[in-house]
């Protein structure tokens, strides 16, 4: 049986597992049941602050995906400490936490609770990271389901970037689907899953990512962010990617987003965004989608 915490990302995750029929999927979530949860799968509504409670929904389960999603980083953490502890209990095999981006540690600010919640696990510990999601870079013509998208660095839309000043820096692209096609395919894997899970769709570096920008739309507006105004959070360029995300109030959006930009940024510079590739050596017969292939798809 399979345990997800619902969410956009979830619930694109859940299509797949359900696609290839081989786990029963059971969704756990502090809310009241979704009208239009998918056919075949169970809801179960739970009070992270009852132990004993989230144990015995838990009992029975095999794998927990967490896709758990806010801004309050302690109450991140504190939710997942909660959660794992239940699944210890529970006698749960397999545990990935909510760190479905960037390798570990990478001094993303909104991301610390994530290596908090990997310091965490012991005993059933496993991450899944594909990197950047390359859909990102397909908005606002992305073609997710659920999982809603928003401009990035790089808005092939208006053909601009924003990049550190070291264009040989490092980054990993995986689409979506193949994120939630390679989790339902783990499932299966009758191996021990790796501590850090990488799967790598397109790995190669920024300004080889700008050159298939470029090559795809045309000539691209580059803007570099010095190392200087990393360090100082100052964000000078024209424009910045607004974030969109659901769990981000109206009233800090802006602020927000620019923050974001910088730490993304600077994520870039430290080769944070590129990740290893447990899974595609563990799955080698899985088929990828390259970069170019999913943004020519769309672009051109």
């Amino acid at each position: 049986m399979q345990l997800l915490r619902a969410s956009d990302l979830g619930r694109e995750v859940i299509d797949e597992i359900i696609a290839r029929g081989s786990y029963e999927v059971v969704i756990l979530s502090r809310g009241t049941q979704a009208a239009d949860l998918p056919k075949g799968v169970a809801w179960r509504q739970v009070d992270y602050d009852d132990k004993s409670a989230l144990v015995d929904a838990m009992k029975g389960i095999d794998t927990v995906l967490s896709f758990l999603a806010m801004f309050d980083q302690n109450e991140a953490l504190e939710l997942h400490k909660k959660l794992i502890d239940a699944a210890i209990e529970a006698g749960v095999r397999r545990f990935a936490p909510s760190e479905w981006a960037s390798a570990s540690n990478s001094g993303v600010a909104h991301y610390q609770y994530k290596d908090e919640v990997r310091k965490y696990l012991e005993e059933v510990n496993s991450t899944q990271q594909p990197g950047m999601f390359t859909d990102y870079f397909g908005h606002p013509r992305a073609k997710t389901k659920h999982f809603g998208t928003f401009y990035m660095f790089a808005d092939f839309q208006n053909r601009r970037a924003i990049i550190p000043e070291d264009g040989n820096a490092p980054i990993t692209l995986t689409t979506l689907r193949d994120m939630c096609r390679l989790v339902a395919q783990a499932l299966e894997y009758n191996g021990v899953w790796p501590t850090v899970g990488g799967m790598q769709g397109t790995a190669f570096t920024v300004s080889e990512f700008i050159a298939l920008a470029e090559k795809l739309r045309g000539p691209f507006t580059v803007e570099k962010i010095s190392n200087e105004d990393l360090e100082t959070r100052n964000v000078t360029t024209s424009w910045y990617p607004v974030v969109e995300h659901h769990a981000l109030p109206d009233e800090m959006r802006e602020q927000v987003s620019k923050g974001i930009l910088v730490e993304y940024i600077a994520a870039l510079k430290r080769g944070v965004w590129t990740v290893s590739d447990e899974w595609n050596r563990l799955l080698p017969d899985f088929q990828f989608t390259s970069a170019e292939s999913y943004l020519k798809d769309i672009w051109v």
